[in-house]
């Protein structure tokens, strides 16, 4: 299984002084950042774009920056965020007119493709295009806005999948984002995840390096009775 990463969703940084929060998480133990785009269209939301992921790589944030595309379409602002800076691109499938060549187009540019799957969906998006991504992002909310409660039923659906990328044999992220804190983060680790989006969480502490320390320890503890 892959290193265990704690992702803190940046929707919940102080956006005042974004450059300055980021390399502070980072620096009190953070792995990646994580990037919610939303486009008040796919979901009921705003939040933020390219020059904003571009703004942190001139800030200096060198850590991967996983985005999570919430818009629809998706393949316009595949270009301009992996010219912003971005590791990760993962999308919505229902978001986009053809799966398959979003994530070809995600690959081309130079990043690793990922797709989202939110609490309803199936997981027979997955059927055709285990082979060809690099990250599964399993929702545990509805997307669209942060500090929403963990759904439970998400945890056998992280199980399932877990299931299915040790069959692929290959190296895919298995990512869960919504309502994710120390309380809850070993059941969603047992369950099968190796990277942990938390916003409200961690950015809504007081002591960041406490919190993400707490939750190693949890993901730690189940990691070390298998």
């Amino acid at each position: 299984m892959l290193k265990d990463w704690i992702a803190p969703s940046i929707l919940s940084a102080d956006f005042a002084r974004l450059g300055e929060d980021v390399a502070h998480v980072l620096a009190e133990g953070a792995d990646i950042v994580h990037f919610d785009v939303m486009d008040n269209h796919y979901v009921p939301n705003l939040s933020f774009g390219p020059v904003v992921c571009a703004a942190l790589r001139h800030y200096g944030v060198s850590a991967p920056i996983d985005v999570h595309l919430m818009v629809e379409p998706v393949d316009d602002l595949v270009a301009p965020f992996a010219e912003a800076g971005a590791t990760y691109i993962s999308f919505h499938p229902e978001a986009t007119r053809h799966v398959d060549r979003t994530i070809q187009l995600i690959r081309d540019a130079g990043c690793r493709p990922g797709l989202v799957l939110n609490p309803g969906s199936p997981l027979s998006w997955l059927d055709w295009t285990l082979e060809t991504i690099d990250l599964v992002l399993l929702m545990s909310v509805n997307p669209g806005f942060g500090g929403q409660s963990f759904i439970e039923a998400t945890l056998p659906k992280i199980a399932q999948v877990r299931r299915l990328i040790d069959a692929s044999e290959r190296d895919i992220r298995l990512e869960v984002d919504g309502g994710v804190k120390p309380e809850n983060i070993a059941r969603v680790a047992q369950a099968g995840a190796d990277m942990f989006v938390a916003g409200s969480a961690i950015f809504g502490a007081d002591d960041y390096g406490s919190v993400i320390s707490t939750m190693r320890e949890a993901i730690s503890a189940v990691r070390g009775s298998h």
